[in-house]
């Protein structure tokens, strides 16, 4: 009866159905794969057949039968799904399985004005040609189901009200390496667009979100993360909406430092007026966060910081709660308490903590974060003049509520303010950081804004990717590939538009970097060693050290051919100091790997040439990009060997990589009973990486007594990730008692926008 079933196909005719068209397709792309079966496929998508059918329907239910058929025993049907969406995705935007030609392909998205027109302008027809021969289209076959679908949602370039995709993955790979090369030298651009395609589309380097999705197109801004600071006056409130607004509508994501703006009944105007508090010039931020869509990529998203002295910290902390009434929450961003020693050491002894308003205690908060012998002696004076206006708190009562709100909602985050300028890449005497970014890996020099145009202020930015460390066979190969990473990124430095003139200022004095790491589950699993006991800690720093090493190196080299940044001066790098020099020195107590690379020498290379970035490492989240390599995500465990991933495009599944061989070397998150040997490796990495790092605290409820997480835990994990110098912390997971056999519903995590995204 089947035989008998007629189709629409996509030119609006109709003729029978070809069931045997339709096997040939199904067996192409079942070659070479294991444990897939083209029968059942078949058995499934006819289920679903009926007459009239369109040819794209079609195409859409076999693909859905195949991906619905991956599991941890069949693992290939993710690359059988896969295959069947690139077959229908080029049809889609060529009306051919073959593409055309790269520049025939570039003429005419540029006609369509999906392409910016400065690639034709800057290259030849014959460099077209040889661009084109370096492209390797069977490439697209080694996506998973998740990466191609990720690919259709989020980065190729398409109409997103039509939903007409005009691309294919390795036109997007070798065009982002031609806009970003465009300017270098003709005698050498063509063989840096050849290495940075091979190594982008065979998954050695990972890039984010909004350079994935921008380069090629007439957007041009693919900063990942945007630091905005505000100060305490309605002028720089009114600055900081408006960045907020000009940057979410350009797909990125926000930090916002509010920390300065006074308390609820500070005086105004020499006590002509009560002041309002934080919490009307947060919502306003928030109103500024939510305002704009980002162009169907992801939706705006901020994190906001303030210190945990403020004197509203206690209204602050329940922000996020789910009780209270809207007058008193503001939901719908994230939020970053800042802590140091001193509140720490009120913690451990018992003591109290004074709370005061930034505006009635000078030079304060500027301490907090530039010396914190300063802030001591200040605060110690503080707390003696009872003129000051002040709460007084037990610590342990202040940091019991920080944790339980940060249990409850998953997303109070962390910075510890000393860590990030005592180890830092600046100089905290003349730029000191004050505040991260949305997902809690950056942290770069700000100044507030007077007004939107304020050339004065200082908008930081970090551009990001990552290594596939899963896709190197040994350490050396990381010098190739920072090379290429450094040289790219900061290619896109200049290649960018700037909306605002105090993030353009930034930017071309500090040209900040942040290359992470994506595939580190796999990385352990792969070299046999785990994240819970030790085994692990030793791979870790010698793998930690070579990163940070070539990026430094890959600086270096740049600044002897362009000229180190201008703000170079203000770094600690200037000054000879490294990070294997400020670390945090419990880590040698959990770790005694020596360093096997030539410091000194590179030491007296920055000294002598500078570094063309200031920045260099930062370790992301990048559970979106981390896809597109069929990674594990960051550095985080899986929570199953087959993850779920909840996406606007449905539900992707995704097996963790050669799942087969190396099942029993996995460590799965929820099998992980304690932080520690986490926390150990996070401060392991953190000794190298002169950013951040998102680190996230995991807790199963089940393994506790009375099923229940207990305080004491939970701040001991605090103090630990500070003894061991971790300068953040962002999600805190707690098992919600799901099934992990077909693992999470994961969030969507990329730093920048509607969550934190490589």
């Amino acid at each position: 009866m089947t035989q008998q079933l007629t189709v629409t196909k996509r030119n609006g005719t109709t003729e029978k159905i070809n069931l045997e068209k339709i096997h040939k397709v199904i067996t192409w792309a079942a070659e070479d794969l294991d444990n897939v079966s083209v029968s059942q496929v078949e058995m499934k998508s006819h289920i679903q057949f009926y007459d009239g059918m369109k040819t794209s329907d079609i195409h859409e239910t076999i693909i859905k039968a195949a991906a619905d058929l991956i599991s941890e025993e069949t693992p290939d049907y993710q690359y059988l799904a896969a295959r069947l969406s690139v077959f229908h995705l080029r049809k889609k935007a060529y009306g051919q399985f073959e593409p055309p030609t790269l520049f025939n392909h570039v003429h005419n998205l540029i006609e369509l004005g999906k392409y910016d027109k400065h690639i034709t302008e800057d290259y030849s027809e014959a460099e077209f040609d040889l661009m084109d021969q370096m492209i390797d289209h069977s490439r697209d076959m080694d996506f998973s189901y998740a990466a191609v679908k990720q690919l259709e949602g989020k980065y190729f370039v398409q109409n997103r009200v039509t939903g007409a995709i005009y691309e294919s993955a390795q036109f997007l790979y070798i065009l982002v390496a031609a806009c970003l090369f465009a300017k270098y030298p003709k005698d050498t651009r063509l063989d840096y667009i050849q290495r940075f395609y091979d190594a982008t589309s065979t998954f050695k380097i990972s890039l984010p979100t909004p350079i994935m999705s921008g380069v090629r197109t007439p957007t041009r801004q693919f900063s990942s993360c945007v630091l905005i600071e505000c100060d305490d006056s309605l002028d720089s409130i009114n600055a900081t909406a408006g960045s907020i607004v000009r940057y979410v509508s350009q797909r990125a994501g926000i930090g916002i430092n509010a920390g300065r703006i006074r308390a609820l009944g500070s005086e105004i105007r020499d006590g002509e007026a009560f002041h309002t508090g934080c919490i009307p010039f947060y919502k306003y931020f928030q109103t500024a966060v939510k305002c704009c869509s980002q162009g169907g990529v992801r939706g705006g998203a901020a994190t906001l910081f303030y210190p945990i002295w403020h004197r509203e910290v206690e209204s602050l902390l329940v922000l996020k709660n789910n009780r209270g009434v809207e007058e008193n929450r503001v939901r719908h961003m994230d939020y970053g308490v800042q802590i140091n020693k001193l509140m720490y050491t009120r913690l451990i002894k018992g003591g109290h903590i004074s709370l005061f308003s930034p505006s009635d205690v000078p030079g304060l908060y500027d301490a907090f974060f530039a010396d914190q012998v300063e802030f001591e002696r200040l605060y110690d004076i503080y707390e003696q003049d009872t003129s000051i206006k002040r709460e007084t708190v037990k610590a342990i009562d202040l940091f019991s509520l920080l944790m339980q709100e940060r249990a409850s909602t998953g997303r109070i985050y962390i910075q510890n303010v000393d860590h990030c300028n005592t180890h830092s890449p600046f100089d905290p005497s003349v730029a000191p950081v004050r505040q991260s970014n949305l997902c809690l890996e950056i942290a770069l020099p700000t100044k507030p804004l007077t007004h939107v145009n304020d050339e004065e202020g200082e908008i930081a930015l970090c551009t990001l990717s990552a290594f596939n460390l899963g896709a190197i066979e040994k350490l050396e190969d990381l010098e190739e590939l920072a090379e290429l990473a450094v040289r790219a990124l900061d290619a896109l430095l200049d290649y960018q538009d700037y909306p605002l003139p105090a993030a353009y200022k930034s930017t071309m004095n500090r040209r900040t970097l942040g290359v992470g790491v994506i595939n580190y589950a796999y990385y352990l699993a792969k070299n046999g060693v785990k994240y819970s006991d030790g085994s692990a800690n030793g791979l870790t720093h010698k793998t930690f050290e070579a990163i940070q090493f070539y990026l430094l190196k890959a600086s270096v080299g740049l600044a002897k051919e362009q000229g180190a940044c201008p703000a170079f001066n203000e770094t600690t790098y200037a000054q000879g100091i490294l990070p294997i020099d400020s670390y945090k020195k419990d880590i040698d107590n959990v770790c005694t790997e020596q360093l096997h690379l030539d410091w000194e020498t590179l030491r007296q290379e920055i000294k002598t040439h500078g570094l063309r970035n200031s920045t260099l490492s930062a370790l992301m989240p990048s559970e979106t990009s981390s896809q597109i390599s069929n990674a594990t995500n960051g550095i985080e465990p899986p929570r199953g060997f087959v993850s779920v991933k909840a996406s606007k495009d449905g539900i992707l599944k995704q097996v963790v990589p050669d799942y087969v061989n190396l099942k029993d070397n996995y460590e799965l998150l929820w099998n992980i009973g304690s932080n520690d040997g986490y926390l150990q490796l996070v401060g392991i990495m953190q000794k190298f990486v002169d950013q951040a790092i998102s680190a996230n605290t995991n807790y199963d409820p089940n393994l506790q007594p009375n099923g229940k997480v207990p305080m004491k835990l939970l701040l001991k994990d605090l103090l630990t990730a500070y003894k061991l110098g971790l300068k953040t912390l962002y999600y805190h997971n707690t098992r919600d008692g799901a099934s992990d056999s077909q693992g999470d519903l994961g969030q969507d995590d990329d730093c920048a926008g509607g969550g934190c995204k490589i």
